[in-house]
């Protein structure tokens, strides 16, 4: 794939939100400083903003310097440290330039919806899915249900809340812990993946193989967020693909993860622990039908800008009595963007570099905002 002409004017003012409020504050921090150091600061006036874990917005000066001057006195991480700046003051900007926001941010409070609220009222175009898209697949429950109800294959789950060590069922029923956690083993059997239900980076997520370790995966998934998912373990291949784009979304090669842990958790994620297989040995019809369930999950989440789409793969390979094919494990409609990121690497293995990505995101988002311009008629 090669990068097509871009539909960015010249020498965009680009305020790179990064940090946040979330276990994730950490991912975000990284992956900000790979997007400036990739973006082309000939073409973008780059304005590196952080939000602190207490939720104040700062000009990062460091990061700023660092751009306008060397590019290897960038540090390897961005601090949320600076001046404090008023949030809307900031976004309208000054001068004239055309805005777009890059929210690199991952997790509750920056990809789930809420800081896209804030941009859609401020009326500034930003990079990535719109309000419901990013709320509906931050939260693992609702997304599950949604894909569900478009006969999207998917492994087998369950849910709870939890508020005060007081358990509730999905039809509000309370139950003791000990027996939810009967239930889902008869279910779901073990070992099972217990997870905060609007988390991502595996923050929270535990691979339980007994009744007292599930119960206690449920109390500490239940400190990252009230609402707790259950899965059933899939022995299957885990092969992700990224997807790009608005109206005609496109969808990479696939990379493969090789755990060097029983799952692939946070340390596998950004400390280097996992074999990543780019692009993933699969047969031409294998990537075929994943790249149509991906886009086609992508479709039925109203996703526009970018996603990557997780799946299992139970092809016999690894348990020869479940062959069940593709299974979609979880939409990151923000994916990481640090230097091993399966976001990045897949489209660089298509064909678009890391620059070059940066601009059809930008452009993508400008295309949605002057498109969503054209509907906001308010007289009747």
């Amino acid at each position: 794939m090669t990068a097509p002409d871009s539909d960015t004017p010249e020498r965009i003012r680009l305020v790179v939100l990064f940090g946040g409020r979330s276990a994730e504050h950490d991912v975000s921090c990284v992956s900000a400083r790979h997007v400036l150091t990739a973006v082309d600061t000939g073409r973008y006036k780059v304005e590196p903003i952080g939000i602190t874990r207490d939720g104040r917005w700062v000009l990062a000066e460091a990061a700023r310097t660092a751009l306008e001057g060397d590019h290897d006195s960038m540090p390897d991480r961005l601090e949320a440290v600076g001046p404090e700046v008023q949030p809307l003051a900031t976004l309208a900007g000054s001068g004239g330039a055309p805005t777009v926001v890059l929210p690199v941010l991952h997790g509750p409070m920056g990809e789930d919806g809420t800081v896209q609220g804030l941009l859609e009222l401020a009326g500034v175009p930003y990079v990535g899915a719109g309000v419901l898209a990013s709320a509906l697949c931050m939260d693992k429950v609702a997304c599950k249900d949604h894909l569900a109800g478009h006969g999207l294959p998917q492994c087998a789950y369950r849910w709870i809340t939890i508020d005060d060590g007081i358990v509730r069922r999905p039809d509000g029923s309370r139950v003791q812990l000990l027996t939810e956690v009967d239930a889902a083993i008869d279910q779901l059997g073990l070992p099972m993946f217990v997870k905060p239900a609007n988390m991502g980076s595996s923050v929270g997520v535990s691979r339980a193989t007994s009744a007292d370790e599930v119960a206690a995966a449920i109390d500490l998934a239940a400190t990252y967020d009230r609402e707790v998912i259950l899965e059933e373990e899939v022995i299957g291949r885990e092969i992700e693909i990224a997807v790009l784009g608005n109206e005609d979304p496109e969808a990479s090669v696939a990379g493969e993860i090789v755990p060097g842990a029983d799952f692939y958790d946070y340390a596998d994620k950004y400390d280097d622990g996992a074999d990543l297989l780019i692009p993933a040995p699969l047969t031409g019809d294998q990537l075929a039908e994943l790249q149509r369930l991906a886009i086609g999950a992508y479709r039925a989440c109203k996703i526009e800008g970018l996603a990557r789409v997780d799946f299992f793969f139970e092809d016999g390979s690894r348990n020869t009595a479940r062959s069940r094919g593709w299974l979609i494990n979880e939409i990151n409609t923000m994916p990481g963007f640090t230097p091993i990121s399966m976001y990045p690497k897949m489209w660089q293995a298509s064909g678009l570099d890391y620059a070059s990505l940066i601009d059809r995101l930008v452009g993508l988002a400008l295309q949605r905002h002057a498109r969503q311009l054209r509907h906001t008629r308010t007289d009747h």
